[in-house]
């Protein structure tokens, strides 16, 4: 009986935890605008508080002590990080305005809507085909997390490499070619 309660509680904590991760590369557009913002006002101290929350860092305990010129460059470098997570975030709105609230956005009648001509019909096939979706754009939010840890390592005073850098421009570069796709077929 313990030992289940335990899996439970490890599985719960493991699930905050990817959420907690999620919510912070949703994020880090806001997050390095501001960091950037508070290393020019001369705040670098807060700056630096910033991103090691977001980070999960723990300030006391880094081999090394982000200057402001550092901070600055992260901030610069988890620009287009930040915008990369707005795909993602809006896949987890579109679902919750076109899946979850279906009711509130379409008046009907929906004898043309996926799983019509009932209401209930075509709300059920709307959430159902929004929900892969919505664990995808949730699994992408923790991968961009996983991403912003891994160069936020050199701000700290680990080894980067050039794979996470490489990483980071492939994902810019196909987010702004997804945009761009999307925005022309509209």
């Amino acid at each position: 009986m313990a030992v289940h309660l335990s899996r439970r509680a490890d599985r719960a904590a493991a699930v905050a935890g990817f959420g907690r991760r999620a919510g912070y590369a949703a994020a880090l557009l806001p997050v390095a605008l501001g960091a950037a913002g508070l290393v020019v006002a001369g705040r670098a101290d807060r700056a630096r508080e910033w991103w090691a929350r977001v980070g999960g860092e723990d300030p006391a305990v880094v081999a090394r002590r982000p200057g402001a010129g550092r901070l600055l460059v992260h901030a610069l470098v988890c620009v287009p990080l930040g915008l990369t997570a707005l795909v993602p975030v809006g896949v987890e709105v579109l679902f919750v305005l076109r899946g979850v609230l279906y009711p509130l956005v379409e008046s009907g009648p929906y004898d043309h809507s996926w799983g019509g001509p009932t209401l209930a019909g075509a709300w059920a096939v709307h959430v159902l085909v929004g929900l892969p979706f919505a664990a995808a754009g949730l699994g992408a939010l923790g991968l961009l997390h996983r991403l912003h840890h891994r160069l936020a390592g050199g701000l700290w005073g680990r080894k980067v490499g050039l794979g996470p850098v490489l990483a980071l421009l492939v994902t810019a570069l196909a987010c702004t070619m997804l945009v761009i796709a999307w925005t022309h077929q509209l």
